[in-house]
């Protein structure tokens, strides 16, 4: 698979690097960033923590205003973020910022006009992986986070596909997103009427009935403006209940839903996920 570079900075030591290439399941051109820690080489292959970005974000936003590339360097992971959705002149949108480009919702769509291009749970779990580590000094241990719509596809991701991930983590992730107006939204458009094929694309569904675990931390700010109607991160707490999942969920008191609270915590959320990447 042909890639082109598109810019190169260095960093930490590191090379953080956006790269485009056309897409066999997004039938069309994507772009992604990865950040190569100093450790990185052809005789030293690295692990893969793959960020997922929430609403209207890109690739851009954690490389930017993270800064979760001073403790990847430190510890030696790669990061690869991807974006959100696929994009392009011949690919369906729509007026609204929650659903269309910028709001892929990481799930395979059914529904035209999205299904010719909506496909990213395939792009991210299949295409994407199979290229980072065909092309970069990468090995095959790789850990999955988000924010919020990204936090709602790292949970799915990580919890349909155990035996792929060492570790997930999620920050105000959309934990029930049959049961708030963006999920409805999305999953109406995507994958159409029937409420029943929607629960596959649901962290607290998943996690309810789920029996092989992956390590999960979750944060989520209590100030959060979408905390309650959006967020529900009750929902996601009842279910690691009721299937005795270890989960680590924990809610900041005024943070919101910012990348302030993010950048707060991105370091403890690489420490944790390097415990497994580790091991």
């Amino acid at each position: 698979m042909t890639i082109e570079n598109i810019s190169s900075n260095k960093l930490f030591g590191g090379w953080h690097k956006q790269y485009s290439h056309q897409s066999r399941a997004l039938n069309c051109t994507m772009r992604f960033a990865i950040y190569l820690p100093p450790q990185a080489s052809n005789t030293h292959k690295v692990p893969v923590l793959y960020w997922l970005s929430g609403l209207t974000c890109s690739d851009e936003n954690v490389m930017q205003k993270s800064g979760i590339q001073r403790v990847a360097a430190e510890l030696g992971i790669a990061i690869v973020a991807p974006d959100t959705s696929p994009r392009g002149e011949d690919v369906a949108d729509d007026e609204g910022y929650d659903l269309g480009q910028g709001a892929g919702f990481y799930v395979n769509a059914t529904q035209a006009p999205w299904k010719s291009h909506y496909q990213m749970y395939d792009y991210i779990v299949d295409e994407l992986p199979e290229l980072i580590e065909n092309t970069f000094p990468v090995n095959n241990k790789r850990a999955i986070s988000g924010h919020s719509m990204g936090g709602h596809g790292a949970l799915i991701i990580a919890l349909k596909n155990p035996e792929f991930y060492c570790s997930v983590s999620a920050f105000s992730p959309i934990s029930n997103p049959i049961n708030c107006p963006w999920g409805q939204k999305a999953f109406t458009a995507y994958l159409g009427n029937d409420t029943a094929t929607w629960s596959e694309y649901d962290a607290s569904k998943l996690m309810a009935t789920s029996i092989d675990f992956v390590a999960a931390k979750v944060d989520q700010g209590g100030g959060d403006n979408f905390i309650t109607e959006q967020l529900k991160p009750e929902s996601l707490m009842l279910a690691a209940e009721q299937s005795n999942y270890p989960l680590e969920l924990t809610i900041h008191q005024g943070y919101d839903h910012s990348y302030y609270f993010i950048s707060s915590f991105i370091e403890e959320h690489l420490r944790f996920h390097w415990k497994f990447l580790n091991r």
